[in-house]
C-alpha cells in the first residue's frame, strides 16, 4: 500500500482490489443516504462519470434504500445528446438507474439547447428542485488535477472556483476537451455533507501526490479545493 503523509482533511480508504473498494464505497454511501432519510423527507446524491465508478454504481443500485426519496444528479456533463457514448447521463442510466435505484428521481444536466451556455439557465432551474446541500458527493479526478469539469485550462475556471459564485452550475469550455461541459460549481460542491474521491490506478496516485504537495494552488489543480475542505479517498491499483 502507498505510504503517503495524508493531511488531516483526507481520510484514506485504500485497497488492493478495485471491486472490494467499490463495495466499501457503496456501503458507505448507502449508510449516509439512509441516515439522511431518517431525518428528512429527501436525500441527495451527485455522481461522477468515467469507467472507474461502474462497479460502484452496480453495487450501490441494489442497496435496500427508499430510492423514491433520493434525488440523483451528475457532478458534470459533456454537452452531448443523452444517447451519446460520451454522455454521463447514458452511463448512469445503464449502470446505476437500474433495479432498486430506478425509483430514484434523476435530474439530468443536459438540456434541449445546442450550446452549454444557452442550456445553463434551464439546468439551473432543474437543479433547484434537488434537496440541497448534497448529502453525498462522489468525485473523480483527471491526471491534470481537474475534478467535475473544473479544468485548469477552461477560460471560465476562475469564476467556477470563486466561492462566492451564486450559480449551482456553469458552462465551461476547456481548451483540452472536444466538448463543452456543464459542471456543478465550487460553491455547491464544497457544501456537500460528505464527499468521496474515487480513484483507480498508480497514475492517479502520482497526480494526487502532486496535488498534495502544493495545496493552496487551486487554480492549477482544482482537486485541491476538496482535498483541503475534507474528503474520504477510495483508491485501488
Amino acid at each position: 500500500m502507498p505510504e503517503i503523509d495524508w493531511p488531516a482533511t483526507v481520510e484514506p480508504a485504500l485497497g488492493e482490489n478495485p471491486d472490494a473498494v467499490a463495495a466499501e464505497l457503496a456501503d458507505r454511501v448507502a449508510e449516509r443516504l439512509e441516515g439522511a432519510l431518517a431525518g428528512r423527507d429527501r436525500a441527495s446524491l451527485a455522481l461522477s462519470g468515467g469507467s472507474t465508478p461502474k462497479p460502484f454504481f452496480e453495487k450501490l443500485r441494489d442497496k435496500p434504500l427508499d430510492w423514491s426519496r433520493v434525488d440523483v444528479t451528475l457532478v458534470d456533463e459533456r454537452w452531448v445528446t443523452p444517447d451519446s457514448p460520451d454522455s454521463n447521463e447514458k452511463l448512469l442510466r445503464e449502470h446505476f438507474l437500474q433495479g432498486a435505484a430506478s425509483a430514484a428521481r434523476f435530474v439530468p444536466m443536459k438540456q434541449k439547447h445546442e450550446s452549454a451556455n444557452a442550456g445553463q439557465p434551464l439546468a439551473e432551474e432543474a437543479l433547484a428542485d434537488i434537496a440541497w446541500p448534497l448529502d453525498v458527493l462522489i468525485l473523480g479526478m483527471g491526471n491534470d488535477g481537474h475534478t467535475a469539469s473544473l479544468f485548469p485550462d477552461a477560460p471560465e475556471i476562475d469564476r467556477a472556483l470563486d466561492p462566492s459564485q451564486p450559480y449551482r452550475c456553469m458552462a465551461l469550455h476547456p481548451v483540452s476537451q472536444p466538448q463543452a461541459r456543464l459542471s456543478l460549481t465550487r460553491t455547491i460542491l464544497e457544501q456537500a455533507s460528505w464527499t468521496a474521491l474515487h480513484l483507480k490506478g498508480e497514475d492517479k496516485l502520482e497526480t494526487l501526490k502532486v496535488a498534495l504537495s502544493d495545496m493552496p494552488s487551486v487554480r492549477e489543480m482544482p482537486i485541491r479545493v476538496f482535498l483541503s475542505t475534507g474528503l474520504t479517498l477510495f483508491w485501488s491499483p
